[in-house]
């Protein structure tokens, strides 16, 4: 082991070969852009630790790779191993760095995610969701399930809202704790999003993740129960059966409606 896995970045290391070319196989740009072969593709890979994905990213001549890492073991481990990342090889906080500025247009994202600042890394992609048209990436199996989960069930929740509200997600595989250096204590998956169509949620979208949030937050409660304080400012009624409901019954569309109703 060339970098030494470090608790505090949540590192653990992909080492299957056969994993990670079929990450990066899944990460099928054409079928999505239906650009010109001659066109490079901006990319971003986020966490590339050893570059168990680099090597085979690298081996794609119609991406345009950068990646960022966070420790700068992992960085000059890159740069030693890649000359290729030369100039590509951005040193920092994926939470913090200025993606407006570093890709001014469209950029896809691939990953093996550190687990402990996942859901972080999906709160910014949905912030940039509209230069950010598809993700590939390897999470703990517990929040891939939670994100590509329908209503119904107590794994449906906060992520699974917002991000269904703006990505199509697949589910494309399991991957054992075997596969890692050390081995992580949990499961594994890979998903994919790509961008839905929609333009517009045609509501108040910051009081739609607000109510989101807050459902969740108490989703033990009846959403009658747990938006008190938002339906008695909005001086609604609660007769309508919906408000006997948990939030984990409801679909996009349901909060989407629901956002409309605590706007009037």
């Amino acid at each position: 082991m060339d970098v030494r896995a470090k608790k505090s970045l949540g590192q653990h290391f992909l080492t299957d070969q056969n994993i990670a070319r079929g990450i990066v196989g899944a990460f099928a740009v054409f079928e999505t852009t239906g650009a010109d072969p001659e066109t490079k593709i901006p990319v971003l890979e986020v966490g590339p630790g050893m570059g168990v994905l680099t090597q085979y990213l690298l081996q794609r001549p119609e991406l345009d790779l950068k990646a960022v890492e966070l420790d700068r073991e992992s960085v000059e481990y890159l740069l030693r191993r890649f000359p290729a990342l030369k100039g590509k090889l951005l040193q920092e906080d994926f939470l913090k760095m200025d993606l407006d500025r570093i890709f001014p247009e469209e950029v896809r994202v691939i990953g093996n995610f550190p687990y402990n600042i996942s859901s972080q890394i999906f709160f910014k992609i949905l912030e940039h969701r509209d230069r950010i048209p598809e993700v590939v990436c390897m999470i703990q199996k517990e929040v891939a399930d939670r994100i590509a989960e329908k209503p119904g069930t107590k794994t449906y929740g906060i992520l699974s809202v917002l991000l269904q509200a703006w990505y199509d997600i697949e589910y494309l595989f399991r991957v054992g704790s075997g596969a890692f250096a050390p081995p992580p204590k949990v499961q594994s998956a890979v998903i994919r999003l790509r961008r839905n169509a929609r333009q517009s949620l045609g509501c108040d979208e910051k009081l739609f993740k607000t109510l989101v949030k807050t459902a969740f937050g108490q989703r033990r409660k009846t959403l009658r129960n747990s938006l008190k304080p938002l339906i008695l400012q909005k001086g609604l009624t609660t007769d309508d059966p919906i408000w006997d409901l948990r939030p984990e019954r409801l679909s996009v569309e349901d909060f989407v409606a629901l956002t409309k109703r605590l706007t009037i």
